[in-house]
């Protein structure tokens, strides 16, 4: 094995974070050095406006996911670097060809939280509270608990999102735990929801090691830090994203979890106004995780999804903040 891996990753604190908590791991598993090369995405450059805003400022084809890849899988496949970490919900379904995901390593906790100034919870927020998120997903199902809350868009990385809590911009704002948890600030969550309040985005939670396909060698090698668990559970919720044709802002989800050697995947898809919502459960072998997550997306299009799906691809969906 080659020494020194290049680990290529964004250069956010938490970008930083997870990419030297990769690198430890490579290190003490396949016994060579890595040494971490900051790439700037189009996500990181143009971080003020929406992210529906920023495609075509950033000429990305692919979707939002995209924003926070592109350059990173430029990278990895014009052999600048060996590897890469991603937060795997910023991944697309599909790779760009000649890329493959070598491991997911064991996943953090794929709930959402919500972060107040005051220490309360949503049901406890005053009517027309200011509530920070950009992400369409969280707004929607949001709208679902509280219609009465003012969504307002917000942008950054985590400390940054924070920050502008603390100054008084937002009442609340809705963040990842995992990322808070990874940043050492999980004590700033005065809730964290459960996933029959807020279905987490798919693969939530977990990070995804990304090489050359053709690089044999390493993609062997880094096999030996994959988390069974977490492949198969992410597996299922991005079949079903694939199958629903979603991105970051197409408001669905799902989360899959294991119990007693079976799989139980939830799914959800809101409708763009947020006041209506098609929810549905598969359970089956761990070993049939794809197979359940398209099994999922085919039975939500059946009652309902699809209409909802169609409306949105139509330009239904009110931009975040809209009433």
């Amino acid at each position: 094995m080659r020494s020194p891996l290049r680990l290529g990753t964004r250069g956010s604190k938490l970008a930083l974070w997870q990419a030297n908590h990769i690198k430890t791991m490579v290190e003490r598993a396949l016994e060579v050095g890595v040494r971490l090369e900051t790439i700037h995405t189009s996500g990181d450059k143009i971080m003020d406006a929406p992210p529906t805003q920023v495609l075509p400022a950033a000429g990305q084809a692919g979707g939002t996911k995209a924003l926070f890849t592109k350059e990173i899988e430029e990278a990895l496949l014009g052999g600048r670097i060996d590897l890469a970490v991603h937060s795997l919900k910023d991944l697309p379904v599909e790779l760009p060809p000649g890329l493959t995901l070598a491991a997911i390593p064991p996943r953090d906790d794929p709930r959402d939280a919500l972060v107040s100034r005051r220490g309360q919870k949503l049901e406890d927020l005053p009517r027309g509270a200011r509530v920070g998120t950009s992400s369409l997903r969280r707004q929607l199902q949001l709208r679902l608990l509280r219609p009465d809350l003012g969504l307002e868009p917000l942008r950054g990385n985590v400390d940054t999102r924070l920050r502008k809590l603390d100054e008084g911009q937002y009442d609340a704002i809705v963040l990842a735990l995992a990322g808070l948890a990874r940043m050492g600030w999980a004590d700033r969550a005065t809730q964290i929801f459960s996933v029959d309040e807020m279905v987490p985005a798919t693969g939530q939670g977990a990070l995804a090691i990304e090489t050359r396909a053709d690089d044999g060698e390493l993609v062997e090698a880094l096999r030996r830090l994959a988390d069974p668990a977490a492949e198969a559970t992410t597996t299922a919720e991005r079949a079903f994203l694939a199958r629903l044709g979603g991105g970051c802002q197409v408001p669905l989800a799902a989360h899959a979890e294991i119990r007693k050697e079976r799989l139980r995947l939830v799914g959800v898809v809101v409708n763009g106004e947020g006041t209506q919502a098609v929810r549905g459960t598969v359970e089956g072998d761990v070993g049939e995780a794809q197979a359940l997550g398209v099994r999922l997306a085919e039975k939500l299009l059946r009652e309902g999804a699809e209409e909802i799906l169609a409306a949105l691809k139509a330009g239904s969906v009110p931009p975040p903040g809209a009433a």
